[in-house]
Parts: structure tokens; C-alpha cells; sequence
């Protein structure tokens, strides 16, 4: 289908590399004819199983891919779109930090090659909050083009309310949910927070696009929610997978 908002987040252990065995073959059975668009999967290099079947957006997730091989494959890319920073308040990374690295090394991106670029994604939490509103004050002369925002949490009408009153902030900037999930431990919850949020979310015109965590084999640690995975351990997908790639809008 035309016009889907849903981001693969796609983890780099699927993807065969030195040490490990991925499960690259599961790429295979994504199904990016419905409303999953674009895929992420927080470093700079495309996996090579997507085999150029959909978008990929490179993501600089720390200060560390602001330099050496993790920036060249930045400079090289050909990806419409480029995310800043992941959770930088939790990184050790200051909003002053973030924003002279926003104007000496990503902007260029958008002046000379015509990327877009996406805000740094922080926690929801007061501290991610704060973060992101003196990083954005800091660079109110040259904003991103999309707000990228992170959310956890039960209750889908506080996700709702949370990502309407980050956009109120920024009513200009079209909004990209980098991650979202329920964190219930009852699959039931889980399925209800998941369908109800990507409704909403779809029919919202100023989301731009959102991802749910997350496509990996195993659970990523104690915070989220086994329930709301959407690969198994053998690297096939879990129901839930199967209805945010097939389902649109999403079955309750």
C-alpha cells in the first residue's frame, strides 16, 4: 500500500556478521507491499538482506559514529533521511554538545546533499524532556526536519497525549516515534496498546512515521516487554510482527 508509516527496526544481530550468526533470511519475509515503509536499524551501514527492497535510514546513534568508518558510510549514503542521536541524555551527551555537532557535521548533510534530517530521540522521561527542549532552543535557527521522539509506557492514551504535547512544542516539525512499545507483561494489553497507538498514529497527518520495538531475537533487556517482541528466538516473527505488517488499520 501507499503511504505507510511503519519503520522496520531491524536489530544488527540479525544480520550475519564477525562472531555471530545472524538471520538474515527472515528480511525475506517481510512484507513491505502493506504499510511498513522504511527500515532502521541504529548504525550507518544498510544490511545487505534488505537488497534494496525499501528505504533505509542510517541512524548517527552516539558521538562516536560522528567520525572514522561509521561517518564515511554517513557522507556515502544515499538514505533520504538521516536520524540524530539515540537517547543522548542517557549517553552522556549535552545538549551543547549535540547541537555543535548538529551545525558543524549534520547540517552540511542537509545543505550540500539534500538530506533530511531527524532530532535527537530521547527517553520520555523529565530528563529526556528537558534534554531535547535546550537542544532545540540551541539550534532554533537551523531545526531538524522531523522531531524524533521515543516512547514506553501501558496506556496508549498517555502515549497519545505525551507525542500531542512534544508536537505542541514544535507545531512546524512533522513527528518520526523512533521507538514506541508497551511494556505490559499481559499480551493481551500488549496487542490492544500496539493496534490502538498505530491507528492513531496512521490517521495523524503530522506523524510522519514510527517504529515499534523491536524486530530482534531476544528480548533486549528487563525494561521492555517479552509480550511486545516481534521476532522469536529461532528468527521467526511473533503475531504481532504478522499484524503490523498485514493489518491496516490494525485489528483490536
Amino acid at each position: 500500500m501507499a503511504g505507510g508509516k511503519r519503520m522496520l527496526l531491524w536489530d544488527w544481530t540479525n544480520t550475519d556478521g564477525p562472531g555471530h550468526a545472524g538471520v538474515p533470511w527472515a528480511m525475506d519475509k517481510v512484507d513491505f507491499k502493506g504499510p511498513m515503509k522504511s527500515v532502521v536499524n541504529w548504525n550507518t551501514w544498510v544490511p545487505p538482506e534488505l537488497k534494496g527492497r525499501a528505504p533505509y535510514y542510517p541512524m548517527v546513534r552516539t558521538e562516536a559514529q560522528l567520525s572514522g568508518d561509521d561517518w564515511a558510510n554517513i557522507e556515502k549514503s544515499k538514505a533520504p533521511i538521516v536520524l540524530f542521536l539515540n537517547e543522548p541524555e542517557r549517553a552522556g551527551t549535552t545538549p551543547h554538545r549535540a547541537a555543535e555537532a548538529w551545525r558543524h557535521k549534520m547540517l552540511p548533510l542537509r545543505q550540500h546533499k539534500g538530506k533530511k534530517l531527524v532530532s535527537p530521540s530521547c527517553a520520555s522521561d523529565e530528563k529526556g524532556k528537558k534534554w531535547i527542549e535546550e537542544f532545540m532552543h540551541l539550534v532554533a535557527d537551523h531545526p531538524p526536519d522531523y522531531l524524533g521522539l521515543h516512547y514506553y509506557g501501558v496506556d496508549h492514551h498517555d502515549a497519545i497525549k505525551y507525542i500531542e504535547s512534544e508536537h505542541r512544542k514544535h507545531p512546524k516539525l512533522h513527528v518520526m516515534i523512533t521507538e514506541v512499545a508497551s511494556i505490559s507483561r499481559n499480551h493481551d494489553h500488549v496487542v490492544s496498546f500496539t493496534a490502538k497507538l498505530a491507528n492513531w498514529m496512521d490517521e495523524t497527518p503530522w506523524v510522519f512515521e514510527y517504529g515499534f520495538f523491536g524486530c530482534m531475537r531476544k528480548v533486549a533487556d528487563d525494561f521492555v516487554s517479552p509480550q511486545a517482541q516481534l521476532m522469536k528466538p529461532d528468527g521467526h516473527f511473533t503475531k504481532l510482527m504478522e499484524k503490523l505488517m498485514h493489518e491496516h488499520p490494525m485489528k483490536i
